[in-house]
């Protein structure tokens, strides 16, 4: 899986980081798009691999499209 190892996306661990590529989520502003919510209901992404997200979208001053 060294696609999924390239992706402009913190290490959240693979299981999240599948989950993400299965709906075609391949950097962190995608993400962030995405919403929150919505990515806390993708099977894989736990509260753990979300708090890595926000810290990551903090260090860029990104924001969640949800909140």
């Amino acid at each position: 899986m060294s696609d999924v190892e390239n992706l402009d996306l913190p290490k959240i661990g693979r299981p999240a980081i599948t989950a993400l590529a299965n709906v075609g989520i391949t950097t962190l502003s995608a993400a962030a798009s995405y919403g929150r919510a919505n990515l806390l209901g993708l099977h894989g992404v736990g509260p753990k691999a979300l708090r890595l997200l926000d810290e990551a979208l903090a260090e860029r001053q990104l924001t969640w499209a949800d909140e």
